[in-house]
């Protein structure tokens, strides 16, 4: 039984006629006629009365070629939605982001990446990087922002750029004349840490191995689970922070200005990981592409009017 014979017969209860149906289904009709007779001798019934100048389904016939209907009526659809998939770009993309990664990030990205697949829904999920490995390994997310190191078995991580590192800190301090700060510089302040999980934590501890080895004390008694609390509490003189530089002069703490000067020798690099099996290898190149491309614009996004704009431009601008 295949899907021709299944049409030959669909269409020959509608025509019921061997020679009209032939045309409409581009075959001779002795072609029709034997392969009508092999599906009956397979099926082991007969499917049409046939006479001289007519042929019309049996009362079997009719229950069979309603079946055969609404198969064919499947089989279409499954052609469809086939079809459809082969175009990469108009099938909705679930991308995951690191929180230190995703507020900055995405305001950009999102506009940037409707103009380059518009028919592309982008579907946006925060989290921490372990939750994001997981919804990525299992299939919940077709992509994740990540701050590296980061690799796993049967996925694949390309590195998109490097994040400067800054310390940020309030008007008064000592610091604010110097051009950059070395970690040294800071290790007698109250350094302000995101909590645990957030990988921004480790890869800040990691400037300055005795930083791990103080016992907790005051100086780890004040932890932000996002920038936005680290900010505000070195605003309000609780200490410094080391934050990446898109997260660290948008004008959110006005009328409490912060102070930002280059953490000397501090960067994170920031990658795109998608599983090695996906299939929507131009979606990925897209999406890769959207955030390369507005990387420029991504340093210096600002939430300030134009009259008291803060950038986060190089050195010299400060």
């Amino acid at each position: 039984m295949t899907l021709t014979e299944l049409r030959y017969i669909v269409i020959l209860s509608e025509e019921q006629h061997f020679g009209r149906t032939a045309e409409r289904c581009h075959v001779s009709q002795p072609t029709l006629s034997i392969a009508v007779r092999k599906l009956e001798d397979e099926l082991g019934v007969e499917l049409f009365e046939r006479t001289k100048t007519k042929v019309r389904p049996t009362a079997l016939g009719e229950k069979i070629i309603l079946q055969a209907r609404a198969l064919l009526a499947n089989t279409a659809a499954i052609q469809f939605l086939a079809d459809a998939g082969k175009d990469q770009l108009s099938t909705p993309l679930a991308l995951g982001a690191i929180f230190t990664m995703g507020p900055y990030l995405l305001p950009q990205l999102i506009p940037h990446l409707q103009k380059q697949a518009p028919k592309m829904p982008l579907y946006v999920q925060e989290d921490y990087t372990a939750n994001l490995r997981k919804k990525l390994r299992d299939g919940d997310l077709d992509a994740i922002l990540v701050s590296l190191p980061f690799s796993e078995s049967d996925v694949v991580t390309q590195e998109l750029f490097d994040e400067p590192l800054v310390v940020v800190m309030p008007q008064s301090h000592p610091l604010v004349r110097n051009l950059d700060i070395a970690p040294a510089d800071i290790a007698r302040d109250e350094l302000l840490l995101l909590g645990d999980g957030h990988c921004l934590r480790e890869q800040v501890l990691t400037l300055n191995p005795a930083w791990r080895e103080v016992v907790p004390t005051k100086r780890y008694s004040v932890q932000g689970n996002s920038l936005e609390t680290l900010r505000y509490m070195v605003a309000a003189g609780l200490g410094v922070s080391i934050l990446p530089r898109s997260a660290a002069d948008a004008a959110l703490c006005a009328p409490h200005r912060l102070i930002t000067r280059p953490l000397a020798g501090g960067q994170r690099k920031l990658a795109l990981a998608w599983r090695a099996s996906f299939p929507r290898h131009k979606a990925i190149d897209v999406l890769r592409k959207s955030i390369q491309s507005c990387s420029g614009a991504y340093w210096n996004f600002t939430t300030e009017p134009d009259a008291v704009e803060q950038t986060m431009l190089p050195l010299q601008n400060w």
